[in-house]
């Protein structure tokens, strides 16, 4: 196998796309580690030595991979936080912002939610950890706010609270196929009426 190349500056944007994007679905399938240059490459339909004209590793092209996904994300996350919404249309902005991006990068939802504890020991996944920690904060924050402002329960517990929502929104990403029946926001709201339900002051 041909040894490690630099990413030549010249390929296309779009080819870089499709590869990263191939490479996604491979290692949300197989696995980061038992994924090979050569089965991306596979997937791709070139040979592998010539995948290294793109990209010098498969460390690389993850690590393009999480960090596209998390910076769209927080895009969307920081437009909802500095929004000055309650608590209650925060919750539901984050929940809908969170499907929309397993609409987007559902094959990275995968690897994230899958290797994250493993990758964030390795100092080129640290941003992982930084990742996390806002993200728990975003969201205990508003269920704080909520309990605060007697928009949620006062016996909420939001530590419980946050897990729960954290982990049955983002499980979404492995059934989850866009352009299925249900669009993202429709799942959102779907979603939201099972869960502020639960957690909403019964007036």
């Amino acid at each position: 196998m041909p040894t490690k190349k630099k990413p030549q500056v010249t390929t296309a944007p779009a080819r870089r796309d499709e590869l990263l994007n191939t490479a996604a679905e491979v290692f949300a399938e197989q696995g980061y580690n038992a994924t090979t240059v050569r089965k991306i490459a596979d997937h791709a339909g070139m040979l592998a030595g010539s995948l290294y004209y793109h990209f010098d590793s498969k460390e690389s092209m993850l690590e393009e991979i999480l960090r596209t996904f998390l910076d769209e994300l927080w895009d969307g996350y920081d437009t909802v936080l500095n929004a000055a919404l309650g608590p209650r249309e925060t919750l539901q902005a984050l929940v809908t912002e969170s499907f929309r991006e397993i609409d987007r990068h559902r094959a990275a939802v995968a690897i994230y939610q899958k290797e994250s504890k493993q990758l964030v020991a390795q100092e080129r996944f640290a941003f992982l950890a930084e990742s996390q920690r806002r993200f728990e904060q975003a969201w205990l924050s508003t269920l704080e706010r909520g309990v605060a402002d007697r928009v949620f329960r006062a016996d909420l517990d939001v530590r419980l609270t946050y897990r729960f929502v954290r982990d049955t929104v983002w499980v979404a990403a492995s059934w989850y196929r866009p352009g299925g029946q249900h669009s993202p926001e429709e799942i959102a709201r779907q979603y939201l009426s099972m869960v502020l339900d639960g957690i909403a002051v019964r007036t």
